[in-house]
């Protein structure tokens, strides 16, 4: 009997350790489920406290070659950039890499002379800038953003934002990555991470007006 308990004690145990070494979701990789879509929700702003965030869209990142779910949402970030501008809305840009500046923004989404160009920053233009203090100078209180790469610029400044005590706006069809998984995890992020969630609402650029 003292055995057969034994075997049965270190069957247990080596289900217990199989069991164990599973328990991670890269073990657990092919096994795992999307979660439901977040919803969507049209969004009514105020123009005199919106900030309108176009980050890192350049011909060196957005482009048909370089990152094609990029140039796709080019032409409805062109409708929501005119139509804040036809409310006066503050707009800030920003580029990604060294040696790039305001005249490598993509024609479409133009900069005009005043709007700010943050420098190359990092995926959080927050960090080593003035870029909070900017904002509240023009008493922001909203931003919507859009940016390539999603689950860098996107991700971590909209995250920081709303850290920060602004609320945001992140239109699904203004954040574009090299392949769909990161855009649906950066959207699943923002309305899910503690403190971030409450302030982020999820839209898509035709469910935004002034």
């Amino acid at each position: 009997m003292s055995a057969i308990r034994t075997i049965l004690s270190a069957v247990a145990l080596a289900a217990t350790i199989a069991g164990a070494a599973k328990a991670d979701a890269i073990s657990e990789w092919k096994d795992l489920a999307f979660p439901p879509a977040p919803e969507l929700k049209a969004v009514k702003v105020d123009p005199a406290t919106t900030a309108l965030l176009l980050l890192d869209f350049t011909n060196q990142t957005c482009s048909q070659e370089r990152r094609p779910r990029c140039a796709a949402q080019v032409p409805g970030l062109a409708k929501l950039l005119a139509d804040a501008r036809a409310k006066n809305v503050f707009v800030v840009y920003s580029v990604a890499t060294a040696g790039t500046d305001r005249k490598d923004i993509l024609a479409p989404l133009a900069a005009r002379d005043g709007d700010p160009v943050l420098p190359p920053l990092g995926p959080d233009k927050f960090i080593n800038s003035d870029f909070e203090k900017m904002l509240k100078d023009k008493g922001i209180q909203t931003v919507i953003i859009a940016g390539t790469a999603a689950h860098t610029s996107v991700l971590h400044t909209g995250g920081e934002a709303a850290l920060r005590g602004f609320k945001v706006v992140a239109p699904v069809d203004g954040m574009s990555s090299n392949e769909a998984f990161t855009e649906a995890y950066t959207a699943w992020h923002l309305v899910n991470a503690a403190r971030i969630m409450n302030a982020v609402t999820l839209t898509r650029v035709g469910m935004i007006s002034f």
